[in-house]
């Protein structure tokens, strides 16, 4: 349907309202004085899998593609929601802190509604398509010499200081707006999956996930609730090593942090689902990151394939998935960390003359 939509920041103007304020209000904190609008965030696909199922013995194996959100991230999911709150309350500023990916939802929402955004980043912790992201959307940035637990104690202190809304995932909003991916999956597969596995930074993600399941168990829109299946790095899992991490490390930026903000609700989501949550190391990383571009065509950046990192450990472990329903979340595209990229071999990258003959040659053709 399309629709002029109005709101306190002005008219939006006509385009189709879709997105997940107005698709999943019914479940959102959502009042008739919160502004409806979307950039397009939600209805990710759920892409099932033809070569890493058969490694692991999964006819049901499906990736969750959340880097096919707005900015490349399921961060938008929640963003847009806390956004819209903020709104509704009259604010006109909020900031955040960021090991990238919130950093650029909460810009890009921000310029569409015209608010005023900071973000508080780690300096060299983020990845660059990250960083050129917020840059490019005009946040206001401010680099600090430490990592992303402090930049996130700055946040807080910042806007409870001043009229400033704080939109990362310790704002109830943007776990209520990640809800919405577990909707999604069961309404694409008819049923909640057996096993989800997800990477765990902050945690919020975890949480919303396992909030969703349960809210569509309880109203009967699913049977049965997915073992949920946490997948942290080596050197940033401080869940797994239950303390907290002050100098967290890893290639996966995404899950690069060392005090998780949702530590307490990813233990409850984790010993509710009956699940786990353990960490896998960089190489385990890097290996499922090469592995979903090239069995499966999908490029996501490596915080996401700790994810497929995991499901391998498991399945090597000894763990069998032959009866199971599995999904996988990809939390963000891999154009956001592109210098990844530069270590994996190509098949094949030479030069030749432009002569037909010469391709032919090379690459025996017939």
């Amino acid at each position: 349907m399309t629709l002029c939509v109005f709101t306190n920041f002005g008219a939006i103007g006509f385009f189709m309202i879709s997105g997940v304020l107005n698709r999943y209000k019914h479940v959102l904190p959502v009042t008739h004085d919160t502004p409806i609008f979307t950039l397009g965030e939600g209805d990710t696909p759920l892409v099932r899998s033809r070569g890493i199922a058969e490694k692991v013995g999964c006819v049901d194996l499906y990736f969750k593609v959340e880097g096919c959100n707005p900015t490349g991230s399921f961060k938008d999911r929640g963003m847009v929601v806390a956004v819209a709150k903020a709104i509704e309350k009259g604010m006109t500023s909020i900031a955040c802190a960021s090991t990238g990916n919130t950093s650029a939802s909460a810009a890009a929402y921000g310029a569409y509604c015209g608010l005023r955004t900071t973000l508080i980043v780690p300096k060299g912790k983020v990845a660059r398509g990250k960083l050129n992201q917020a840059v490019a959307y005009g946040a206001h940035i401010a680099l600090i010499n430490g990592n992303f637990d402090q930049a996130l104690q700055l946040a807080r202190e910042l806007c409870d200081k001043h009229p400033i809304e704080l939109v990362n995932s310790l704002n109830p909003n943007r776990i209520e707006g990640q809800k919405t991916a577990a909707f999604e999956i069961i309404d694409d597969l008819g049923t909640a999956p057996d096993e989800l596995f997800i990477p765990v930074g902050n945690a919020g993600n975890i949480t919303a996930y396992w909030k969703g399941f349960k809210e569509a168990y309880e109203n009967k829109g699913a049977v049965g609730t997915p073992k949920m299946r946490g997948i942290q790095a080596i050197g940033s899992d401080p869940i797994v090593v239950d303390q907290v991490i002050n100098e967290p490390e890893t290639i996966a930026s995404a899950i690069r942090i060392g005090n998780p903000a949702s530590w307490e609700s990813a233990i409850v989501s984790r010993d509710e689902s009956e699940g786990s949550i353990q960490s896998v190391s960089d190489s385990e990383i890097l290996e499922a990151y090469e592995l979903l571009a090239s069995s499966e065509g999908l490029f996501c950046e490596p915080a996401s394939a700790a994810s497929v990192a995991g499901l391998l450990r498991r399945f090597s472990e000894g763990e069998n998935f032959e009866d199971k329903t599995i999904v996988c979340v990809l939390t963000g595209n891999g154009l956001k960390d592109p210098d990844i990229a530069d270590g994996i071999s190509p098949v094949s990258l030479e030069e030749y003359d432009a002569e037909l003959e010469s391709l032919e040659e090379a690459f025996a053709i017939s």
